[in-house]
């Protein structure tokens, strides 16, 4: 029986916080689940991003007067340092004024917001329909926080303004996801309905109209002012370091660590590969192989779901009450498609209450029509059980112990990727993937994070390159064909992530060095006779954190 803690002064201090934090950030408190704000905007205008900026800055001067009670205390008093003091250090830097990039800048977040929003009641549509025709404000105050990073000299590199623009024209298009979207609701043909399904045609203008000013605005002020250069430099890559680790890493160090990781995956893969093809085959005969088999192979999005749906329960179903403690609301992941085809995979976590469950998402290329199993059930693991699912939920339900701001709001890229990447591996430890395609596509998916690494670091920081991919010093054009020779997938993919890491420097890493310090820490667990299912709960229980908070309080 789960005993509720009193919540105390610093718990109180973190719920204040997150309802200030809802208010000023409405899609945020959307994706958390955190009902109320679902019909509101998020103001990007520099006065948007300096009042939320404000309030850290209040928040973290109210935790300096505050005593710790008890462990849960500590850790949040410590999260909440580390996690606010950095949006100050961004802030003050005028990284969010720039944000500009090919997946997670407003110019994507604006739309994909939509995905996750309920539908279910016309009310639910009105929300909808206020938010749609509330994107022109948005877009207006981005414009704003764009036009004043560029007068201080702070412009995204060339190639993500022309990302930008050229997902902006498609979602200004006729034909864009917000027409789809749209036509698609459900609702009756009373007078009412009549008036929510008019707003919401109206909206769905009105967003076009936003998206096609972006994109003028970026084609004909932005990118001319656009540096060529991809590199962000060290300064800029030890803050953004520190932000999707939670962490202080010596990045020459982690860079290294990145090429010998590399070798190890590529030498363990060309052990399962013999075993696959027979003694003295190559990866690429083995996957030529697989990739041939009829039985690994699926054809269409609606198969594709439902082997995603089945491979997801039947995990579950396996890791519960035997490996796991899973919650009964947690026991639940829908598997989808996604309305974008970019090619993304993705997790978006449970609502507050689990009325709206988590899901993973599979945004597929149009051109692309087939699929297969052996590569991508590592994939499921990763974004469902015990990866991100498991992770998100299982700190979504400690509600008798955490707090909101702890449960829904503490993200950290290098705990939650890193802990996924880290379920990858353990689900081969356990068994799940003894079947050697099967250990092949967890190996195939450890070698692009393994090159992750490297590329970024290395391009970002101007590091000498091997010799073996080009000597001198790594560019953009040396880490594409690096990429290529490392990243089993098709060429849009690829091109997809190249364009990712040259554009979010410091987050596609924090993937393979979060489950570096994962391992580290039930390592360390492990030497002091802590079990690893109870590692596992522990840590899980204690929700996102900062890695070094983490690594201070999981042993």
């Amino acid at each position: 029986m789960t005993t509720t803690r009193q919540p105390t002064a610093i718990d109180q201090v973190a719920e204040d916080h997150i309802t200030i934090f809802a208010g000023l950030d409405p899609l945020a408190a959307t994706s958390m689940g955190i009902a109320g704000h679902d019909h509101e905007m998020t103001d990007h205008s520099p006065a948007g991003h300096e009042a939320r900026a404000d309030a850290a800055r209040a928040t973290l001067s109210q935790l300096d007067g505050q005593t710790p009670v008890d462990e849960i205390d500590q850790i949040t008093l410590a999260a909440m340092r580390e996690r606010l003091g950095l949006e100050v250090e961004l802030d003050e830097a005028g990284e969010l004024l720039r944000d500009l990039n090919n997946i997670a800048s407003p110019v994507q977040n604006l739309r994909d917001v939509f995905d996750i929003m309920p539908t279910a009641t016309p009310g639910d549509w009105e929300n909808v329909a206020a938010r749609l025709n509330a994107l022109p404000f948005a877009v207006d105050g981005y414009i704003e926080s764009l036009r004043l990073a560029a007068s201080r000299g702070q412009v995204a590199a060339v190639r993500q303004v022309e990302q930008g623009i050229e997902q902006s024209d498609e979602l200004a298009a006729a034909d864009s996801f917000f027409t789809s979207f749209v036509a698609g609701a459900e609702l009756d043909d009373s007078s009412a309905c009549s008036l929510v399904r008019a707003e919401l045609e109206r909206g769905a203008g009105a967003a076009r109209g936003a998206y096609a000013k972006l994109a003028g605005f970026l084609r004909e002020e932005l990118a001319p002012q656009a540096p060529t250069q991809d590199a962000a430099g060290r300064e800029r890559y030890a803050l953004w370091s520190r932000v999707f680790l939670g962490a202080t890493v010596d990045l020459e160090e982690t860079y290294q660590w990145g090429l010998e990781e590399l070798a190890r995956v590529v030498a363990e893969q060309e052990a399962v590969a013999a075993e696959i093809a027979g003694a003295g085959a190559s990866v690429e005969d083995a996957v030529a192989r697989l990739d041939a088999d009829p039985s690994l192979t699926l054809h269409g999005t609606d198969a594709l779901r439902a082997w995603m749906q089945e491979t997801s329960d039947a995990a579950i179903e396996a890791l519960a009450g035997v490996h796991f403690d899973i919650p009964d609301p947690v026991r639940t992941l829908e598997c989808r498609i996604a309305p974008t085809q970019n090619g993304g995979i993705y997790y978006t976590g449970p609502s507050d209450d689990f009325t709206r469950p988590g899901r993973m998402w599979w945004s597929v290329p149009p051109e692309v029509t087939t699929f297969n199993t052996w590569r991508e059930k590592t994939t499921v693991y990763h974004e469902g059980v015990p990866g991100h699912h498991l992770q998100i939920g299982q700190a979504v339900y400690e509600r008798a112990t955490l707090n909101t701001w702890r449960r829904l709001a503490c993200w950290t890229s290098g705990y939650g990727e890193g802990w996924a990447l880290y379920a990858e591996r353990l689900m081969a430890d356990l068994g799940f993937l003894d079947n050697p395609g099967d250990r092949l596509g967890m190996l195939d998916g450890q070698r692009m994070r393994a090159a992750r690494v490297v590329f970024d670091i290395g391009v970002h920081l101007g590091l000498a390159a091997p010799e073996r991919w080009g000597g001198g010093t790594w560019d953009a054009d040396k880490g594409w064909e690096f990429l290529r020779a490392n990243v089993n997938m098709p060429e849009a993919f690829i091109r997809f992530e190249w364009n990712r890491y040259l554009g979010w420097p410091g987050q596609a890493p924090s993937y393979k060095i979060g489950q570096r310090l994962w391992e580290q820490t039930r390592d360390k667990a492990a030497a002091q006779g802590i079990s690893l299912r109870d590692f596992h709960a522990r840590a899980l229980g204690m929700g996102s954190l900062p890695l070094d908070v983490l690594t201070k309080f999981a042993v």
